[in-house]
């Protein structure tokens, strides 16, 4: 249980105990392909999502609605620690975690369905020469 103490004017607080914060870890993520790569097709339409290597459980590259792009670690937000991997929905307008029942918005990773709170680790993605790369 969380305890608050709060401490003359300047209201500073003090919190003990455990708190239920976690975060995904860092690692680094280098990923480039050519936009015409096979495992990439569904990305050719809106809403097109791929799962590729990398991140701490994988990650999710998403063609948004309006044809840009999203990349996110496949490891849920909540309770990071068992790196339990989300899963696509279909259509792939949001993802699953399966160990929690907790969904997230792939238009900006936050979470829709709870126990979760937090949104999914998000990662650069740049276009450039047919080439998309996703990095940190």
């Amino acid at each position: 249980m969380k305890k608050f103490w709060c401490i003359g004017f300047g209201l500073v607080c003090l919190t003990c105990g455990k708190t239920n914060q976690s975060y995904i870890p860092n690692v680094s993520v280098s990923f480039s392909a050519s936009l015409s790569d096979p495992r990439l097709s569904a990305l050719s339409s809106n809403g097109g999502a791929v799962l590729i290597t990398g991140g701490v459980a994988g990650i999710i590259l998403y063609r948004e609605p309006d044809g840009s792009y999203a990349a996110y670690d496949r490891c849920s937000s909540y309770e990071p620690e068992k790196r339990c991997a989300v899963t696509l929905d279909s259509p792939t307008f949001t993802v699953t975690d399966p160990c929690s029942g907790s969904k997230f918005s792939l238009t900006d990773g936050q979470p829709v369905k709870a126990p979760a709170t937090q949104s999914l680790k998000a990662y650069t993605v740049s276009i450039g020469n047919n080439l998309i790369s996703v990095y940190n």
